[in-house]
């Protein structure tokens, strides 16, 4: 598979990036093994690079295929932390949980952060800069859903990976359009910026166009690699094959096998609103008269993010 330099941090990373969110349990919540097993195979068919989250909780699996594979891949990292104490925080138990001595790349999570996102996180971007300092962390970066951020980052000597959303259909992307993203991407780029693409089916919208959706991502100038998440081997091989050049639609339904969908179960939510700060694309809305949340579904981007934020465990994947 082919392998591209993330910008100037001289990280080689394969073009097909493993994302974990969806095995995890914001979304599919497979079991241990399950996880392990087609992580393990993801590395051993030539993936070399995998995508985490503490908001995942997929740092077991990934750990256990790297023990169980040998092969040590490149990792990416994110926490929403917002203070020095927090992201230290997260940062060791990166570290820990990974059985890593180093993290590839630490992003600060931030998908729907604003313009003012380096004002909000100054605190936790100071302790990811210190902890590159002392050789802990690789490279520092931005995940984000908004074009601004991206424009920003791509300014910032301290940034050195942006993780942009991008899609041909737009879904998702904040401050601008699709032409204002890609524009930011290139510019990223060309200054030197290590780019990983986000959502580029659109958080499983754009399955149905999946040609069309990864078209459109591998034809843009300036990005090194694609997030894709995937959930079995045959979602694995499917893709590794696309990015090697074969494309066969009549297996692209394996794909379609493992589409989710949230709801709110009225019976348990409580009307508190905590959800609604949690949707990056603004999909989680409330009925004033019902007093209840529900997911605006033409918004939704399927991430799960929301169901981390439910005290009440009332969202949930079916």
């Amino acid at each position: 598979m082919k392998k591209n330099v993330l910008g100037i941090t001289g990280i080689e990373v394969t073009e097909l990036c493993f994302g974990t969110l969806p095995m995890g349990p914001l979304q599919k919540n497979m079991d241990l093994d399950s996880c392990v097993e087609v992580t393990a195979y993801a590395l051993k068919k030539g993936i070399n690079f995998i995508d985490t989250a503490q908001m995942y909780k997929t740092y077991e699996p990934v750990r256990k295929a790297i023990k169980l594979t040998g092969i040590n891949p490149v990792i990416s990292t994110k926490s929403t932390s917002s203070t020095y104490s927090d992201m230290e925080k997260a940062i060791d138990e990166a570290l820990r949980a990974l059985n890593r001595n180093y993290i590839d790349i630490f992003f600060m999570h931030a998908a729907r952060v604003g313009e003012d996102v380096f004002d909000v996180r100054k605190e936790a971007l100071k302790c990811l800069l210190d902890y590159k300092s002392k050789g802990y962390i690789k490279a520092v970066g931005i995940s984000t859903h908004n074009v601004k951020v991206v424009e920003l980052a791509s300014q910032r000597d301290d940034i050195d990976v942006v993780f942009p959303i991008i899609n041909y259909k737009g879904v998702g992307i904040l401050g601008g359009s699709v032409e204002d993203m890609k524009k930011a991407i290139e510019v990223s780029s060309s200054r030197g910026k290590g780019v990983l693409l986000m959502k580029v089916l659109g958080g499983g919208v754009l399955l149905n166009e999946y040609k069309k959706s990864m078209d459109f991502a591998r034809n843009l100038k300036g990005y090194h690699s694609i997030a894709v998440g995937m959930v079995s081997k045959e979602e694995v091989d499917f893709n590794i094959n696309y990015f090697n050049g074969i494309y066969d639609e009549e297996k692209s339904p394996v794909l379609g096998k493992n589409q989710k969908n949230f709801i709110v179960v009225d019976t348990l939510c409580k009307g508190c609103k905590t959800c609604l700060s949690g949707c990056p694309n603004y999909a989680m809305e409330f009925d004033e008269k019902r007093e209840k949340a529900y997911i605006n579904r033409e918004k939704c981007l399927t991430c799960g993010y929301c169901t981390a934020y439910c005290p009440e465990f009332a969202i949930r994947v079916i």
